[in-house]
């Protein structure tokens, strides 16, 4: 078996690799495991070698990077730089932190001493999606290589060429990547010491299923439909400009992506009107034009999905497209309904809704079953007072939600279960070993 990966833009081939075999994918996971025994003992050298050699390979490849990462998935390139700049800034920041993080935790008891010690667990293994070809496994393979773990990436067969680029950039056997199909990657998670995944939620169960036969650590990332909360005294102008990112990034495919705009009754016409103004404004066309700001979904399947989605939304509301369909482009789309649309929308397509009270905000925000994240505009005395009725994993006032290395990410709910990024994600695949210690039996 084989795979090709495609220009989503002009459709051109880009390349052909020849997937890995069991026993490879097993001689693989066999040689982290025995790279990870020395790799464990000092942190010390792992921040030295993921600061003074890896981030510096990363600043050195950057254009080339992110031109393979658009070309491959359809991201404008300008975003793909972005991307690229915001993993190394990911990685600084778990080499000042890693240390403290992972320091032992004391904890007072008769015993002369006892406290938490955080070890790794072994091999990680991550199974990532294709819309940031870059962030997705670096937010995960980061900090479980500064806890001491080793990294094996199964990328989506779509980016395979962005993942062998990583691995060659690493240069280090603690870091490698399989090539595999998505179904085949099941079956190598029990070669690992913990899995985790980003991706839809079918996927998600799958892995997390098979994670609990073979009795290893799992994390789920399985996406989102954030609501986009705008109340009555929210400044619409600024709102309307933020709103156009928050729902067009990344060519509409974002997991944090907005994709539920709930606006107050009151000013509902007036921002429904500004926000179309913004959608209207973009550029649309080829991924690889500096001043491109949507480019062509990831694959001819996933417009074909979008297409079908636009389809049904349009037999629910009022529907605007701004701009022409062609090839694997969706324009900006605003659909105006009340109906419940309980799916994902994963390109550039945004529900707008309108609610009376901030009860029935709350509401209609949890009327999914996804829990990622939620972005409240307006007075922070009115937006704090529906934070506690909204369910998700992270909420953000008067700022697009957004992946933060200092802070957890992740959600409840269909969108998945454990935690990416900060304190709390680094110690996600470690063994909190406790320790009591006293002078006589």
């Amino acid at each position: 078996m084989s795979i090709e990966t495609f220009n989503p833009f002009s459709m051109s081939k880009l390349n052909k690799y020849e997937e890995d075999n069991e026993e490879t994918v097993k001689k693989i996971f066999e040689s982290v495991n025995l790279a990870q025994e020395t790799w464990k003992k000092s942190i010390d050298e792992r921040i030295q070698f993921l600061k003074n050699e890896v981030v510096p390979r990363f600043r050195k490849e950057k254009e080339s990077l992110a031109r393979l990462m658009s070309s491959e998935m359809g991201k404008p390139i300008a975003q793909s730089r972005a991307e690229i700049e915001k993993c190394i800034v990911m990685t600084e920041f778990f080499c000042s932190s890693g240390k403290n993080f992972l320091s032992d935790n004391v904890i007072e008891t008769e015993a002369k001493r006892s406290y938490v010690r955080f070890e790794p667990l072994g091999t990680v293994f991550l199974v990532m999606p294709w819309n940031f070809p870059l962030w997705q496994a670096m937010r995960a393979a980061i900090p479980a290589m500064v806890a001491g773990n080793g990294i094996v990436l199964k990328h989506a067969s779509i980016v395979t060429g962005s993942a062998k680029k990583m691995e060659e950039i690493f240069g280090t056997p603690l870091f490698r990547v399989i090539k595999v199909s998505g179904g085949r990657a099941l079956s190598a998670i029990k070669y690992s010491d913990g899995v985790s995944f980003t991706g839809s939620e079918m996927a998600g169960m799958a892995i997390a299923s098979e994670a609990g036969k073979n009795i290893k650590k799992s994390v789920l990332e399985l996406g989102g439909s954030d609501p986009f909360l705008v109340l009555d005294d929210a400044d619409l102008e600024k709102t309307a400009k933020e709103s156009t990112y928050a729902r067009l990034q990344n060519n509409g495919q974002s997991c944090i992506a907005s994709k539920r705009f709930i606006v107050s009754e009151k000013i509902s016409e007036n921002f429904y009107d500004l926000m179309k103004e913004n959608f209207q404004k973009v550029k649309i066309g080829d991924q690889l034009s500096d001043d491109t700001y949507i480019g062509p979904l990831s694959s001819s399947s996933q417009a074909e999905t979008v297409r079908k989605q636009v389809e049904q939304l349009n037999s629910l509301g009022k529907l605007q497209m701004f701009g022409e369909q062609h090839g694997n482009i969706i324009p900006p789309t605003i659909v105006q309904t009340e109906a419940n649309y309980t799916d994902e929308v994963f390109g550039p397509v945004a529900i707008f809704k309108t609610f009376e009270t901030l009860e029935d905000a709350a509401k209609i925000c949890n009327e999914t079953g996804f829990g990622l994240g939620a972005s409240i505009w307006g007075s922070v005395d009115q937006a704090e007072k529906v934070i506690p009725m909204i369910r998700s994993g992270m909420v953000f006032v008067n700022k697009v939600v957004a992946s933060d290395p200092r802070l957890p990410f992740g959600g409840v709910g269909k969108s998945g279960y454990g935690r990416e990024l900060s304190k709390f994600g680094i110690l996600e695949f470690t063994n909190f070993r406790t320790v009591w210690i006293q002078d006589k039996p």
